[in-house]
């Protein structure tokens, strides 16, 4: 994603370098973003706002309740599940947009087009889902919902970690219940890397084109680009996000199918809960994605660039 990145006419990025590069910015996003993750989930799974005349509990309030009664680690329930899928799933989403991004390329320029970037983001999106966000996501949701006390032994959870709620979600569920709500996750990763991966290129090129002396930008323009670039996702598929983190949350009810279970939450909210129920949680998801992207984007180029320059390095030194 340098300046003249893939497409036009630099040769691909390593398979390797976006490992390790997507890993570490991965990782990093996750450390300093999940607080914020476990507020929005907290406040799409409340109930809070059902009685006419009542408001939703509010971001400060929901993250002031989770510390007041559970102790304030408690903002990091699930983190080890998404520790777990981050390298992957980092990994996965550089790749692929690259593998697409290529193969849509023009054949005699190199580019690809603006159309081209999108879709290629809604691949990346799509694939992340499938292979890696979906049971993931599963997971840490599960874990996240746990209104017990870490300061208290005696209050035992029904998932102690990641691990374990792996396990009792297969044994229980079956391992199609790490898959639920596939669809809607891969509808909201694909809607967010298209718009995610589109802006942050187009904005990228026209920080390029007013500063024409730069080769590479500095981190500080390239985390300002992520944040734009990350809050343009969440503002498109709030509705999405929210549906899905319910339907991930609960147990299916035999011979009730994917779309039925969707139809019946999303039904329920517009009854119960008013169209503002969509958007619960908007402003920690905001909060989480758009300075997430601001990292993930600012560490990934920051470590492929010193990766690119060892490497050359070392061709230099075999050279001779």
């Amino acid at each position: 994603m340098s300046k003249n990145g893939n497409g036009d006419g630099k040769p691909p990025v390593s398979f390797s370098t976006q490992l390790i590069a997507g890993g570490i910015a991965g990782m990093a996003e996750a450390i300093t973003c999940q607080p914020l993750d476990t507020i929005k989930v907290r406040m799409q799974l409340s109930r809070s706002g059902r009685v006419p005349g009542t408001k939703p509990r509010g971001f400060l309030a929901t993250g002031a309740q989770i510390v007041q009664r559970e102790t304030p680690l408690a903002l990091y329930k699930g983190l080890g599940a998404v520790l777990s899928g981050i390298i992957p799933k980092m990994a996965i989403r550089f790749a692929s947009f690259e593998a697409y991004k290529n193969a849509l390329a023009d054949k005699e320029t190199g580019k690809t087009s603006l159309g081209g970037i999108f879709l290629s983001g809604l691949g990346a999106g799509t694939t992340e889902a499938v292979l890696v966000v979906t049971p993931m996501e599963v997971v840490k949701i599960r874990l996240q919902a746990q209104s017990h006390s870490l300061a208290d032994p005696l209050e035992v959870p029904q998932y102690r970690n990641a691990a374990h709620a792996v396990y009792r979600i297969i044994t229980e569920e079956g391992p199609g219940a790490l898959y639920r709500g596939v669809t809607l996750t891969a509808l909201r990763q694909a809607t967010n890397q298209g718009a995610n991966f589109t802006a942050y290129q187009e904005i990228k090129k026209f920080a390029h084109r007013m500063q024409p002396e730069l080769d590479m930008l500095p981190s500080y323009q390239t985390m300002a680009i992520g944040l734009i670039s990350g809050a343009c996702g969440p503002l498109t598929n709030a509705p999405i996000d929210t549906i899905k983190t319910r339907l991930q949350k609960s147990k299916a009810n035999p011979g009730d199918s994917a779309v039925k279970r969707i139809a019946s939450i999303a039904g329920d909210m517009w009854k119960q809960e008013g169209f503002r129920s969509f958007y619960k949680g908007i402003t920690p998801r905001i909060l989480r994605v758009a300075p997430g992207q601001a990292i993930v984007f600012a560490v990934y180029e920051r470590v492929k660039r010193v990766i690119d320059a060892v490497n050359a390095s070392n061709i230099d030194t075999y050279s001779e």
